[in-house]
């Protein structure tokens, strides 16, 4: 599959004032899971005392979630359980003319999803205490 730039919504709703909605896009990646979180903050505004930043990913085989960053294994488990979950060449799969790995990143990303809504408190984004990061999937 070729690389191409991963285009992204972002909503937010601040308490305070009106909702804001930029649509953005993020560098190329190859297939895998990657951390994209400094991608993301570089794309949003000043962040509001209290809120909900809602991220959606406009595309249908890419998905989006909340994961630990304390140790890089966990993504590659992550990785190494959707390719079990879901393989490659299966022999009913009839959608096949973009590739073997194309089906396959439509039901991943189905079944991970496409949107995270995040709180935001004191004018950041409350990830969590784990080092949690956003995870992009292809």
């Amino acid at each position: 599959m070729e690389k191409e730039n991963l285009f992204l919504t972002w909503s937010l709703i601040d308490f305070h004032k009106m909702i804001q909605q930029v649509e953005f896009s993020l560098s190329a990646k190859r297939r895998g899971f990657h951390l994209v979180t400094s991608e993301i903050e570089f794309h949003l505004p000043k962040l509001p005392k209290q809120g909900i930043l809602n991220l959606f990913i406009q595309h249908t085989s890419a998905a989006i979630t909340i994961n630990e960053n304390y140790d890089p294994t966990v993504r590659e488990d992550f990785e190494q359980s959707m390719n079990n979950l879901v393989k490659e060449n299966e022999p009913f799969y009839k959608h096949t003319l973009e590739g073997s790995d194309d089906m396959p990143a439509h039901i991943k990303s189905s079944l991970m999803g496409f949107s995270v809504s995040i709180p935001i408190t004191d004018f950041q984004l409350n990830l969590g205490e784990n080092g949690q990061d956003f995870c992009i999937f292809f």
